[in-house]
């Protein structure tokens, strides 16, 4: 069996690179947990967004009732509100 002498400059060259991959795995880590924290708070601030718009939705359809309900009374049950409002004076 004979022995084989690797050159100096290749083991220091796979040596480098292997130290090079271990120096960036904390910086990959971090950039992986900062992407997927801005993309959590990105959803978050959408979600925030069509809540607020589905309730104002839901505000205006209930003023449209309370008016349609104010509008739409008879006369004389607004006739008799509107004495039972003056005889409390």
């Amino acid at each position: 069996m004979s022995i084989e002498t690797v050159n100096g400059a290749i083991t220091d060259s796979v040596t480098q690179v292997n130290t090079k991959v271990l120096g960036d795995t904390p910086a990959t880590a971090m950039g992986n947990l900062m992407m997927s924290t801005s993309q959590a708070l990105a959803v978050s601030g959408q979600n925030l967004t069509t809540g607020q718009q589905q309730a104002n939705v839901m505000w205006q359809a209930a003023t449209v009732q309370g008016v349609n309900a104010l509008l739409n009374t008879g006369e004389a049950v607004t006739g008799v509100v509107s004495e039972n409002i003056i005889a409390n004076r």
